[in-house]
């Protein structure tokens, strides 16, 4: 079995044995103790795997309950013994045949909010430049009148124009102010609320909603910003990913909601331990987490990791009537002269699976070169 593949598989806790004597055998992958499945069984796989560590909540879809269906998709695919395999492969189309279309209309439904916003604000800028537009017509008419009172050599007609238009304008140019402060205070409230808005939609983009760390998108772009910079600079920076170990007995145990209170501690910890403005905590999906370490060799990294370990190590966390422990595995990576994004966050992928391997609830620091791919 493909060491991705058993990555994968060793989260669940199956029960099940490698089919020996089965014949198949992938080179120096195959492993005793974990199944072997099919190279398109182990694609669906590595598709529920990376969906359902990027999941967002919407209409119908709580992250929860779409995470417990990829998890019994994924045990079914797992399991050589699943007695329907063509029922299984049904229920995974017709599954995602729904999951696509609600996710689509809630996309379409954001976009929309968000043309609104903006529709709104231009909409009531329309509307204060048409009252303007009204008002200064009838200041023109009443200033016609009086050009018609003077070419008509009629004083009692000059006299009555004339203070009808004073009267007028006097009454515009109060009134204009008025609406000037008044269009000021509205343009500065809707303003205020459509930057805020903006705000909040750009930060929906960039947060994971349930932890508030940075998302996976948002360390792609930040670790490829400090990859590019620190390559330039010949600067230190280290990397450091994590993973919550034995997460899925913890879900299993005690369910999700407790699942999903244990991630949200772990970033509290990590945020604590890497408080450093320019340290950057994100939540890769899932238990999986990433930080970044500018200005950090990995000797200095691997002090600060530790550090951070054993307060993890002596936390319990009180929900009710439970009492919690857990652990977390770690591997760090220096980004090295002319490394690329890729194999520098690959190398750190290997050191936490070499921590994963190696017993668990320790960090690991990479070798300084690219190793040949386990994959």
């Amino acid at each position: 079995m493909k060491a991705w593949v058993k990555k994968i598989a060793d989260q669940f806790d199956l029960g099940i044995k490698g089919r020996e004597g089965s014949g198949h055998h992938d080179d120096e992958h195959s492993h005793s103790g974990a199944p072997d499945i099919t190279e398109e069984k182990a694609t669906l796989l590595y598709i529920l795997d990376v969906y359902g560590k990027n999941l967002f909540d919407f209409d119908h879809h709580p992250v929860r309950k779409t995470r417990e269906v990829f998890d019994d998709f994924s045990k079914a695919l797992l399991n050589p013994d699943y007695p329907d395999a063509d029922k299984l492969l049904f229920r995974i189309r017709q599954f995602f045949s729904a999951y696509r279309v609600d996710e689509y209309s809630y996309l379409q439904r954001s976009a929309e909010e968000f043309k609104s916003i903006i529709w709104d604000f231009a909409d009531q800028l329309g509307e204060d430049i048409q009252v303007e537009k009204t008002k200064e017509h009838e200041l023109r008419a009443h200033l016609d009148e009086l050009r018609e009172a003077v070419e008509s050599n009629a004083m009692e007609k000059l006299k009555h124009k004339s203070r009808e238009f004073i009267d007028t304008y006097v009454q515009y140019q109060t009134q204009k102010d008025e609406r000037r402060k008044k269009r000021l205070g509205s343009m500065s409230r809707s303003l205020h609320t459509m930057k805020k808005q903006l705000a909040e939609a750009q930060t929906n983009l960039k947060v994971d909603h349930m932890t508030q760390a940075y998302n996976r998108k948002s360390f792609d772009e930040q670790a490829q910003r400090y990859q590019q910079l620190y390559g330039l600079s010949k600067g230190n920076i280290t990397l450091v990913l994590f993973d919550i170990d034995h997460f899925k007995k913890v879900n299993d145990t005690y369910g999700h909601d407790i699942g999903d209170h244990v991630i949200k501690e772990c970033v509290r910890f990590l945020k604590e331990s890497f408080q450093r403005e320019q340290d950057f905590v994100a939540r890769l999906g899932g238990e999986e987490f990433a930080v970044l370490l500018p200005d950090f060799d990995v000797q200095s990294a691997a002090k600060k990791v530790e550090q951070c370990l054993n307060r993890i190590r002596k936390e319990t966390l009180v929900h009710k009537e439970l009492h919690i422990k857990f652990t977390v595995s770690c591997g760090l990576a220096q980004l090295l002269e002319n490394e690329t994004f890729p194999q520098w966050l690959k190398r750190a992928d290997m050191a936490l699976y070499q921590s994963k391997n190696s017993g668990r609830n320790r960090y690991t620091v990479a070798a300084p070169v690219l190793l040949p791919s386990a994959a």
